[in-house]
């Protein structure tokens, strides 16, 4: 990516936890120059600093005077407003992680702060990018599929399963009243949506905290290790399941949870249309069950065939497996498309962050209640 002046783009990062690394690698392979990185404390950015081989941030203010084109936000949940405006105060675009932010209307800010300033705003729901699942969207669009029966499927990790296991995501305070559901079954909803065109319109809910207690103590997301020291309780769930209808009336179901023994990151669907049906496993993203009544199919991935936009995002040839770190490098090259002016199909932007937030609250409200609880509708232009 260039600028309009035609140098490479200016970028920031804030944060330098796990995710942060991997928005970095995308930033650099998307060709920018990374000119700084700000984390937790100021010895931490000056370890990152150094690590990376660029400029400590010091503080929110100094991000003016870089003169940033872009700024990852990939702070705690709960530093994300301040980041992402200070990063639009700077007269930069952003990628912020998700959940954008810790409720909707704080969501609903700053969609509303990133629309008025004209800056390009992504979100990082990136399982969009697997060639596969523009595919199956694009057959849906085709009509392959018939009217959607059933929308089903699951996000299981296990990265918290030991009660030793703990990070700054298990504190409300830092991480949001939501903690599996918001951050990983925000993907799952996004997909589904994504993939079908179908809108949650009601949920029924129910979270479960499986360890009540653990380490006081932080450290870094998907680590392996466990803590030592003085326990807290914890006060985010561990799981949680969905039930939702969508606009059309078609009923789904998914089940969320980070203390799956021996799943990692397995993010899967059935969709069950009239005419087909379609399955996707994250873990294995190279095929795609297709199944009807007389026949059943496993695509694979290949950037020879298929959809043009599936075709487009298959950067390796069939056999040569690709999976999340290049659908990561893709959403950044797409977000960094959208800032020269083109119009990459299926970004994801502060609008689907605000979606998301949405369906986050009405399914606390919904935990909370044991009802149904509608999920807002967007308001119509």
């Amino acid at each position: 990516m260039t600028t309009v002046s035609g140098q490479p783009p200016r970028v920031a990062i804030l944060g330098a936890g796990m995710i942060g690394e991997v928005h970095r690698r995308a930033a650099l392979l998307a060709g920018a120059e990374l000119v700084g990185v700000m984390a937790s404390s100021p010895e931490r950015s000056a370890e990152a600093a150094t690590k990376w081989g660029v400029q400590a941030i010091g503080s929110l203010d100094d991000l003016a005077a870089l003169e940033l084109d872009m700024v990852h936000v990939c702070s705690p949940n709960n530093l994300h407003a301040a980041h992402v405006e200070a990063a639009v105060a700077a007269g930069a675009h952003v990628i912020c992680e998700k959940p954008l932010a810790v409720d909707t209307q704080e969501a609903l800010r700053l969609h509303a702060l990133a629309a008025d300033a004209g800056r390009v705003a992504a979100v990082p729901f990136v399982y969009r990018f697997h060639p596969l699942i523009r595919e199956i969207r694009a057959r849906r669009e085709a009509g392959e599929f018939g009217a959607w029966q059933l929308l089903h499927g699951s996000y299981l990790q296990d990265w918290l399963l030991s009660p030793q296991a703990t990070s700054w995501r298990l504190d409300s305070g830092a991480g949001g009243p939501s903690r599996a559901f918001a951050d990983i079954g925000s993907h799952w909803c996004d997909l589904m949506e994504f993939v079908t065109g179908e809108r949650i319109v009601s949920v029924m809910a129910a979270m479960t905290i499986t360890v009540p207690e653990r380490p006081a103590a932080s450290q870094r997301s998907f680590s392996g290790g466990d803590a030592a020291g003085p326990l807290a309780k914890v006060d985010t769930e561990d799981a949680a399941t969905i039930l939702f209808r969508t606009q059309r009336g078609v009923l789904g179901s998914a089940v969320i949870s980070q203390v799956s023994a021996g799943r990692k990151n397995r993010l899967w669907f059935e969709f069950d249309g009239a005419s087909k049906s379609a399955v996707f496993d994250q873990e294995t993203p190279e095929t795609v069950w297709l199944g009807s009544e007389d026949s059943i199919e496993i695509l694979h991935r290949s950037p020879g065939q298929g959809a043009t936009d599936a075709r487009r995002l298959s950067s390796l040839p069939s056999g040569h497996a690709q999976g999340y770190a290049q659908c990561f490098e893709n959403f950044v090259a797409d977000s960094y498309a959208a800032v020269r002016g083109e119009g990459p199909a299926g970004l994801p932007t502060f609008a689907d962050g605000l979606r998301s937030a949405r369906i986050i609250d009405a399914v606390i409200a919904s935990a909370q209640s044991s009802a149904w609880v509608d999920v807002p509708a967007e308001p119509q232009n």
